[in-house]
């Protein structure tokens, strides 16, 4: 099973971009995050068309996350609500639209898009900070049911200097200070690891590069962007990838998808011989 993560940056503007690259990459489930669109303009037909499964959770102009997935998306949960319930900071926190998750094919996969903080000065600091920490407690509750978990999306955070083209001017600073590090180690907790530091130890590989000031020309790059994956999904993990080729195209996100390849054995689908199946490419 193949499992990618991507921020577009709005799917209206980039819609093109995305169907083409799941017809030419074949993955099982494509995580979305920053889609910019109200739940009832989310642009499915595209996507059901060739046999996608579509859940949504958007809203208008900001944030928004979405699964397009092969398989059945089974039990889906929208907002931290979807785990903590009635808790009044998660319905507070939940006001924008930053986490979906799904059961598919035995697998829980989590798509979350971090806040971005703005600054260490700004009050969205401390907002990103409180939402870390529900993060924490949303992955606990989830971690009860004892489902394999793949918890991915964009995080707005680079966990160590490696992850940073310019470590020793950035670290400490928004997306790098020790407040959002220690907040999302303390999230992830002991069971859940980082995909891509599974098979790559080095520095250089970026999944973000500003639109401003030409980082893209000089790969003054950020690897914001993870797939986090329970132990017992660790063992069947093949292989990590950021697929820097998307950044490079006209018109693109600012952000590169990331794949991860795991050993999961699929489980067969019933086919209702009365009804024609649409598979992608």
């Amino acid at each position: 099973m193949q499992i990618a993560s991507w921020n577009v940056n709005s799917i209206r503007t980039r819609l093109d971009h995305v169907v083409r690259w799941l017809e030419q990459s074949g993955v099982d489930l494509l995580a979305l995050q920053e889609t910019k669109v109200d739940d009832p303009l989310f642009p499915l037909e595209p996507f059901q068309s060739r046999g996608y499964n579509v859940s949504v959770h958007g809203q208008k102009s900001y944030n928004g996350v979405a699964l397009i997935s092969r398989h059945p998306l089974e039990d889906v949960r929208l907002g931290f609500i979807g785990e903590l319930g009635t808790d009044p900071e998660a319905e507070e926190l939940g006001q924008q639209k930053r986490v979906i998750s799904a059961l598919v094919d035995g697998i829980r996969v989590i798509n979350l898009y971090v806040p971005n903080g703005s600054s260490l000065e700004s009050e969205k600091y401390g907002y990103k900070l409180n939402w870390l920490s529900c993060l924490a407690r949303y992955l606990r509750a989830a971690q009860t049911r004892d489902e394999p978990l793949c918890v991915v999306g964009d995080f707005n955070i680079g966990p160590e200097a490696r992850d940073l083209h310019d470590p020793d001017r950035l670290s400490g600073g928004i997306m790098a200070s020790d407040a959002e590090r220690d907040a999302l180690v303390q999230a992830l907790g002991d069971d859940l690891k980082d995909a891509f530091r599974l098979f790559e130890t080095g520095s250089g590989h970026w999944s973000w590069w500003d639109y401003r000031s030409g980082a893209w020309n000089r790969d003054s790059g950020w690897r914001i962007d993870h797939i986090y994956l329970s132990c017992d999904l660790q063992e069947l993990a093949l292989s990590c990838q950021i697929d820097k080729r998307e950044r490079g195209r006209e018109q693109p996100s600012d952000h590169a998808p990331v794949v991860v390849d795991l050993s999961w054995e699929l489980e067969e689908e019933e086919v209702d011989d009365d009804q024609e199946t649409f598979i992608a490419d």
